[in-house]
């Protein structure tokens, strides 16, 4: 939280802590989450100030914490990896009924190592959990603190494109591929003028893998919640994930993993 307000945005102020007994004092940004408030307020505005904001972590990212007691670590290749793998070890036993066998897991991280592989190098702070029910929308103050920030606990030192990806493939809510084409689009223009060293192409191939990489771990994250864990309401929220997958599997950059999903995964693929 310190590091995000110090570099101008709107997480919540930690007035007091004590870690020991595990209590915080921090700051209320109020009730008006973009899930709640898209309705009344206008969509565009509200996603485009969200952009705006990873385009300025992006652009400067925040302090990397670290201290004793905490040291934001890598979203490295091992973790993405463990997290896709996810697809296979809980989506495949709901969709099939069993476990698959090694040579098809195999063939799959294979796929998934080489998608990884061609990732650009991690260069910023990533909240991994960017969407609509985490941000709340402050339009009393300036640029791209209008727009506060909660559920970043879990954050990483990664890859820009991955929050960006969070925010516009929405486990929860629609939006609509116009919207989403045009907040890719404003993110590119703002940040050929504002980030150091900006590749659009190796921006581009970032999204589409991680983009991938993100809902295949959800389809596995809901199947294990609802087998595992008995909380069926996860199904709900298969289809809208797969449908994103499905989108994903179409950019070029995933031809191997379109194939593979596309043989051993028919209705999923189509």
């Amino acid at each position: 939280a310190d590091a995000l307000r110090a570099a101008g945005l709107s997480a919540p102020e930690i007035y007091a802590a004590n870690e020991r007994a595990g209590l915080a004092l921090i700051e209320d940004l109020g009730d008006d989450l973009f899930a709640r408030v898209v309705n009344a307020a206008d969509e565009e505005t509200l996603y485009a100030h969200a952009v705006d904001v990873l385009v300025n972590i992006n652009a400067h990212p925040p302090a990397r914490p670290a201290a004793p007691q905490y040291e934001m670590l890598d979203y490295d290749n091992l973790a993405l990896s463990a997290e896709a793998d996810l697809l296979m070890e809980w989506y495949w036993p709901l969709k099939n009924g069993g476990a698959a066998n090694n040579d098809l897991g195999k063939e799959y991280q294979g796929i998934m190592s080489d998608l990884l592989s061609s990732l650009s190098a991690p260069h910023t702070m990533v909240l991994r959990d960017f969407h609509a029910e985490n941000l709340l929308w402050l339009p009393d103050r300036a640029g791209p603190a209008r727009v506060g920030l909660i559920d970043f606990q879990d954050g990483l030192f990664g890859h820009g494109a991955y929050d960006l990806a969070s925010l516009l493939e929405d486990a929860r809510r629609d939006v609509s591929p116009d919207l989403a084409r045009a907040m890719i689009e404003r993110y590119i223009a703002q940040a050929n003028n504002a980030v150091p060293n900006f590749d659009k192409e190796a921006f581009l191939n970032d999204y589409a893998v991680l983009a991938a990489q993100r809902n295949a771990k959800i389809l596995g994250v809901f199947a294990r919640l609802a087998k595992r864990d008995n909380k069926p309401r996860y199904l709900d929220l298969l289809p809208r994930v797969e449908a994103h997958f499905r989108r994903d599997l179409a950019r070029s950059q995933l031809g191997p993993l379109r194939k593979f999903v596309a043989t051993h995964f028919p209705g999923l693929a189509s």
